[in-house]
């Protein structure tokens, strides 16, 4: 039997439900304030810390050791710049073997692990990513002796994995995979040199919906980049769509010699991309 409320007790009911609402606005904003303040009570990143690495224990990265770049307010969610940073001190025999990139409230939080070679320096990626919602991001480094290290920051920033491609399909389409690659500076064997990566590629999430059709473009991506040097490893990229629409990649190697540089690219529809630029000493 449904029962009418008094026309009296109306506008103490809405007042009623208007302080509901309040409170509940305030405890959810209360719950981010207290989640950001504290980056261990991330429920995602309890998942993945368990998953990935196995009840192993992460330091704090000490300082110059390990750093995390990214704003603190992205001024677009989709194109969300970030850069981890290593330097392992003078006399310290250990290397950087591994760079993980979690985005704890993505939906894809794992969005990028990097495995380098030893013999390159100190690794350094910059890159662009797409961010859901407020969330902590972080770099985890793997030494070469099972020591892990995290940095973490937290970023404002919201609707980037649902927003739609900034391209014309046709125009992303016809240019899919084709990819530049440059190195700046002159061959000095034995000095790191940074590389630039671009790959255009719609690197499609599978969560916009198309303006035209009404319906979710799928899931297309650069799910795995390898990179070598005069026949040699460098590093080795596992991706996800958290990456920016057309990847964009920076990062350092150290050359021994002259030699080529060489790219080679594969997306989750396994189709495969290449790119290589010799370096050569300048010629005087």
């Amino acid at each position: 039997m449904h029962i009418t409320p008094p026309l009296h007790a109306l506008p103490r009911l809405a007042l009623c439900a208007a302080a509901l609402l309040a409170a509940l606005l305030v405890t959810g904003a209360q719950a981010q304030v207290k989640t950001a303040d504290n980056p261990e009570a991330s429920p995602n990143w309890l998942r993945v810390k368990a998953s990935l690495f196995k009840g192993r224990s992460i330091a704090s990265a000490p300082a110059g050791l390990l750093s995390l770049e990214t704003p603190v307010r992205a001024a677009d969610a989709a194109v969300v710049p970030i850069a981890m940073r290593t330097h392992i001190p003078a006399g310290d025999s250990r290397h950087v073997k591994r760079l993980t990139l979690v985005i704890d409230s993505n939906p894809s939080v794992v969005a990028a692990v990097f495995d380098f070679a030893p013999g390159n320096g100190d690794p350094e990626i910059e890159t662009r990513v797409r961010v859901d919602e407020y969330t902590h991001v972080r770099a985890i480094a793997e030494l070469s002796d099972g020591q892990l290290y995290m940095a973490t920051r937290f970023v404002k920033a919201s609707g980037g994995c649902s927003a739609p491609s900034g391209k014309d399909p046709a125009e992303a389409l016809a240019n899919l995979g084709k990819m530049r690659l440059r190195v700046d500076g002159e061959l000095r064997p034995g000095q790191p040199m940074l590389a630039q990566l671009m790959i255009n590629h719609p690197n499609h999430s599978g969560m916009a919906m198309d303006q035209l059709s009404r319906q979710f473009t799928p899931a297309h991506f650069v799910r795995q980049v390898n990179v070598s040097f005069a026949g040699k490893p460098v590093m080795s990229a596992d991706l996800d769509f958290s990456i920016s629409e057309n990847p964009n990649l920076r990062f350092r190697f150290v050359p021994r010699g002259p030699g080529e540089l060489k790219v080679e690219a594969v997306d989750s529809q396994d189709r495969r991309f290449e790119s290589s630029v010799v370096l050569a000493p300048a010629t005087s």
